[in-house]
C-alpha cells in the first residue's frame, strides 16, 4: 500500500524554481525533470523505508539524472518531502525544516 507524498511549500518552491530553470535551458527538459521528480515520488510513496535517513528522521534519495536530492520523512499516513534540493546548496538550509 503506497502513502501520499506531500510536498511542503519550501519543496514545492524549490521545484518550480527547478523546473522552470530546466525549460529556459531547452524547452521540454523541464518537462523530463518534473517526470523524473514525479517517479522517484511514486517510488518514495511505495516505498519510503527504502532510502536511507540521513538527518534525524530524514531520509535522502539522490536523483541520479538531475543534481538534486529530495529529502522527507515517513509519517503514519503520509510521507513529507521536505526539500526538493540541488547538490550544491548548504545542507543546513533544509535541515531546519527537519
Amino acid at each position: 500500500m503506497s502513502l501520499p507524498v506531500v510536498l511542503r511549500p519550501e519543496a514545492q518552491v524549490e521545484f518550480d524554481e527547478a523546473f522552470d530553470w530546466y525549460e529556459q535551458q531547452r524547452p521540454g527538459l523541464g518537462k523530463d525533470f518534473a517526470a523524473y521528480v514525479q517517479a522517484v515520488l511514486d517510488r518514495i510513496g511505495a516505498t519510503p523505508q527504502l532510502y536511507p535517513q540521513v538527518f534525524q528522521e530524514v531520509r535522502r534519495v539522490v536523483m541520479r539524472r538531475f543534481p538534486y536530492s529530495i529529502f522527507y520523512k515517513v509519517e503514519p499516513q503520509q510521507v513529507v518531502a521536505l526539500a526538493i534540493f540541488h547538490g550544491w546548496r548548504d545542507p543546513k538550509a533544509w535541515q531546519t525544516r527537519a
